[in-house]
């Protein structure tokens, strides 16, 4: 067994960056038997069988931050950080930071430099990940394009994925149908094309790929808004798992993350909801165990836009120069959030003892003036 695990983690020592010394050293010390268990399967199905294994074991929850450092944090980031830091260490739990910066056009290291400062000033710490673990440049999604790429080769030999030579415009048009929420459902226009085809379309454009879907219900027990449900051929269409421009996507990117990190527990916005039934797939296809999700709302302004980078909405960076402590920020999070009864100012350890996830709102939340903080 010895030979085996050490064999493996060499092989992939950045992509399994996050097995822990404490679980390589168990499994190097058990009996033999466990060679029958392993024996016969290749070495992506054993690493993966051990990894999953460590996470069932380890038993603890694991949640993480996953910020995208296209802009500066905001209190609708800080509201969603702050929750799934109450959610892993009311449970005893532990939290890894991960910055999701696949995009170069939009996101920078000088950005998530100064994520991970405001997250430290309003006392939401980690426990593991990018500034904090040793090997942290393998906490940045930048630097885990190769992990994505054995992945994506995965899936491509199993033929699931296909390339897609579809425009914007042709995306758009009204042969694909669109959702509410404005996203558009692909219509399957490239997945039958001939090998013939498709080399004719390579020689004009880059294809993207495109995971091809079930028509079937995926359904699960989401931790706020309980069960849900949702036929990805009816909702989606076949999704995209790497862009024209070689950009692994974000389902792929962040199941494959979750995955290999050991997350557990996933706490983030509910205008992700509709994304988890995309990660479930990913999942089964990748034979992985997927964490448990708890989705929560958004806050928005008195229009209901929700707040965003993009419009700087109540940036971290200009309140910390009206105030010299976090917890008149955190305060009103923690009231926004159903947990006080008036907005005061608390310490995310001041809130963690009377957290209760039961008092989080179902509805989106209306941020009241800056004024009231």
């Amino acid at each position: 067994m010895v030979i085996l695990i050490i064999g493996l983690v060499t092989l992939k020592s950045n992509e399994y960056m996050s097995f822990s010394a404490s679980f390589a050293q168990k499994y190097c010390t058990q009996a033999a038997s466990d060679m029958i268990k392993y024996k016969g399967k290749d070495k992506r199905m054993c690493l993966n069988m051990l990894l999953e294994e460590q996470k069932s074991a380890a038993g603890a929850v694991v949640g993480r931050f996953a910020p995208t450092p296209s802009g500066f944090l905001h209190l609708g980031n800080v509201f969603c950080s702050l929750l799934a830091w109450l959610y892993a260490k009311s449970s005893g739990g532990k939290i890894i930071l991960r910055i999701e910066d696949l995009d170069p056009q939009r996101c920078t290291r000088q950005k998530a430099d100064q994520l991970a400062r405001d997250l430290e000033w309003l006392g939401l710490t980690w426990d593991e990940g990018a500034y904090a673990s040793a090997n942290s440049d393998s906490y940045f999604q930048s630097q885990r394009s190769a992990i994505y790429a054995r992945y994506f080769e995965q899936l491509k030999a199993s033929e699931i994925v296909y390339p897609c030579f579809c425009s914007r415009s042709e995306l758009h048009a009204a042969e694909a149908p669109h959702l509410s929420d404005g996203r558009i459902i692909y219509a399957g226009t490239c997945r039958e094309l001939t090998s013939e085809q498709r080399q004719a379309r390579a020689q004009k454009r880059a294809p993207a790929y495109r995971v091809q879907v079930e028509d079937k219900p995926i359904s699960f027990l989401d931790g706020h808004y309980g069960s849900q449900s949702y036929n990805l051929a009816e909702e989606s269409g076949d999704f995209i798992v790497r862009r024209s421009d070689g950009v692994f996507a974000y389902q792929l990117a962040v199941t494959i993350d979750d995955a290999l990190m050991g997350i557990t527990q996933v706490v983030r916005g509910c205008d992700l909801l509709s994304s988890t039934p995309m990660q479930l797939y990913l999942y089964r296809l990748l034979g992985f165990t997927p964490p448990s999700f708890s989705h929560i709302p958004l806050l928005v302004d008195v229009t209901g836009r929700r707040l965003s980078k993009r419009d700087g909405d109540l940036e971290i960076a200009a309140l910390r120069k009206l105030y010299d402590s976090p917890n008149p920020i955190i305060g009103l999070l923690a009231y926004l959030a159903g947990q006080t009864e008036k907005p005061e100012p608390l310490s995310v350890k001041d809130l963690l003892p009377i957290f209760d996830a039961s008092k989080i709102p179902k509805q989106n939340i209306v941020v009241p003036e800056i004024k009231f903080l």
